[in-house]
């Protein structure tokens, strides 16, 4: 095992030539006539091998299979990652990991009890996430400038209520869905935002993490009815979905359409329920108790996770015909992928499904994690007529190229300190498609991490946390994609070198909440 004094600050990958960029200009979009539409679909904890395009056996997802028929599966696509809000602050706003503002989920605690789902309900100024800095310039913003109209509908997660870092100061002209990623925690919230205000929802009052009813019997179905309530806020979403795409059919439009699907808890419509349960079989329950077992219980955790994965499919199915009737599919690229790897909470079981496959996706490989489990994740591209149908391609990418990608498509900006590039060379099959010379992933929770890929080699750091236990691993993907022989020992030149990249490339977080000691404070090079 290599020493720490032996590798000194050498804490990544391989160093290769880091080129300037000059901010670059799309001065018209690839459609002149009539600039494409843009839905960006992004699932919520949905693993690498959850959907049958990428090997699922046993959740049916025919829907977003079409998608692959008809466009482009990436097969080396990643999330920026291994959580919510930063993987979402990455997407819009092209940064990386060393150059984010947001680098872990921030609840913002210090405003007092932002886990009571009643005094969240009671008190707005508890709900929502620590917010981005006001003069945040993301995506959406870019979108609008060039004319298109902009809509998010589903989880923000990136600001809360009454402050600047809302959707609809961020570049959204339409919002509707959850402000706070803690309320999304049920699918039967009491209330979602529509734009800047809530609209009450004839829910009762069940919060997250209740437990299964003492003394009840848990192999009876009618025992779980309360939670199963009025109003299912995925369908209120994909409502506003289709009444978003009705009204802008004529004239170009952004949809981020950030479902909370499948994150726990499990709550699915009882017919895909149903539908499942005859195809598993019987099962054991999930019993939530509140404390170890979080969120909520179900019956049939099996079935009633893949009714979520098939729900999600099916309204995709719907809104694909949607397009096809407005006569306006041909003109739209679709973008479907996942915000980072599958959970293992909740009820989910990564395992049963094989949900990272061929990764490993269960505690310290999946959510949460930077091994490949965690942050490689899927990615399909369908534009008919411009991306050739049935396509499989390597190219190795990441949610922050997406700012480049669709700055491409619609014909805006792409400031100079973008770290992401455009995937279209690679999409449309015409040019030269620019490679990243690494990827960089910092994550300060879990212990804390930090991962770089280049070339075909991945460097992970664990226990960044703890000056006595930090971890220095080094895989090559070609041969060991699994992540399973550590070869760090045999290659202290890659160490060597990659310490320079880190140096050059990694900024020290503004929030002390997302630095790492043995980082930001120099004792991990410390003899």
């Amino acid at each position: 095992m290599i020493s720490l004094n032996h590798v000194k600050r050498v804490f990544w990958v391989v160093l290769m030539f880091v080129s300037c960029k000059e901010e670059k200009k799309v001065e018209q979009p690839l459609n002149e006539k009539t600039p494409p539409n843009i839905i960006y679909i992004l699932a919520d904890d949905l693993g690498y091998g959850e959907v049958g395009a990428y090997g699922q056996e046993k959740i049916e997802t025919p829907n977003i299979d079409a998608l692959a028929k008809t466009g482009m599966l990436f097969t080396q696509h990643y999330s920026s990652a291994p959580v919510c809000a930063p993987a979402r602050y990455m997407f819009l706003t092209g940064k990386h990991a060393g150059h984010a503002f947001i680098r872990g989920n921030s609840e913002w605690k210090e405003r007092g009890a932002v886990w009571d789902y009643r005094a969240m309900a009671n008190d707005s100024t508890l709900e929502g996430q620590g917010p981005m800095p006001e003069n945040t310039i993301t995506m959406a913003h870019r979108l609008q400038e060039v004319g298109y109209k902009t809509a998010l509908v589903g989880k923000w997660g990136l600001g809360a209520p009454h402050t600047k870092s809302i959707p609809n100061e961020m570049g959204f002209d339409f919002f509707y869905g959850y402000n706070c990623q803690r309320q999304a925690h049920t699918y039967y919230p009491l209330h979602l935002y529509k734009n800047r205000n809530r609209v009450h929802l004839s829910n009762d009052t069940v919060p997250p993490n209740t437990p299964f009813p003492e003394g009840y019997d848990p192999l009876d179905a009618a025992n779980y009815t309360d939670f199963s309530l009025e109003e299912y806020s995925p369908d209120l979403m994909f409502n506003e979905i289709t009444q978003f795409v009705d009204t802008h059919s004529t004239s170009p439009f952004f949809l981020y359409w950030a479902t909370p699907i499948p994150h726990v808890a499990l709550q699915a419509p009882q017919r895909w329920v149903d539908y499942y349960s005859k195809k598993f079989g019987p099962e054991e329950p999930y019993l939530s108790d509140g404390k170890k077992k979080r969120y909520l219980p179900h019956r049939s955790p099996h079935a009633g996770y893949a009714a979520m994965v098939s729900y999600l499919d099916e309204n995709i199915g719907k809104l694909v015909q949607q397009l096809k009737d407005k006569g306006i599919y041909e003109n739209t690229l679709i973008v479907f992928t996942s915000d980072n790897g599958p959970s293992y909470a909740g009820g989910a079981d990564p395992i049963y499904f094989d949900s990272a496959k061929p990764f490993k996706g269960m505690f310290g490989k999946g959510k949460g994690f930077l091994y490949e489990g965690g942050i490689r994740v899927p990615m399909i591209a369908s534009w008919p007529g411009k991306i050739a149908p049935g396509t499989r391609n390597e190219h190795v990418s990441v949610h922050f190229d997406m700012l480049a990608t669709f700055g491409e498509v619609a014909g805006y900006t792409v400031p100079s300190d973008s770290d992401g590039i455009s995937m279209m060379p690679t999409m449309l099959g015409d040019g030269l498609q620019e490679k990243h010379e690494f990827l960089y992933w910092e994550f300060p929770s879990y212990g804390g991490q930090v991962a770089f890929r280049i070339g075909d080699w991945k460097i992970v750091r664990q226990n960044l946390l703890n000056k006595d236990e930090p971890t220095i691993e080094l895989y090559d993907l070609a041969k060991d994609p699994l992540e399973t022989t550590n070869v760090a020992a045999a290659h202290p030149e890659v160490l060597q070198i990659a310490s320079e990249i880190f140096d050059k490339e990694r900024e020290k977080p503004e929030l002390e909440n997302f630095q790492i000691p043995l980082i930001d404070n120099g004792l991990l090079t410390k003899k």
